[in-house]
């Protein structure tokens, strides 16, 4: 009986963990999350300034993004005006 006991705890404990890190259960502890806070509007104002930064820095990632973008463009043509219109590594004579 107290062999059975073990085995079956030894099998509940993983199947727990992967129940729980799955997003079933986030969302369902998510959910309870919400349900036991007692102040939503400090949940709205804290959301809300998460979103501000999240924003804000998405905003400087997006800035990022197309200042190497322009690099990068900018070294390609530079690149071909230097080359003089010679052919490349792969390209064929007509």
């Amino acid at each position: 009986m107290f062999l059975q006991l073990i085995l079956v705890l030894v099998v509940l404990i993983p199947l727990l963990a992967i129940v729980l890190d799955s997003q079933v259960g986030r969302a369902l502890a998510s959910r309870l999350e919400r349900r036991g806070l007692d102040s939503p509007a400090d949940l709205t104002a804290e959301r809300i300034a998460f979103l501000e930064s999240e924003v804000e820095r998405l905003g400087g990632e997006v800035m990022r993004l197309d200042e190497e973008g322009q690099f990068v463009t900018r070294l390609l043509t530079e690149g071909k005006e230097a080359d003089g219109g010679s052919l490349g590594p792969g390209d064929e004579t007509g």
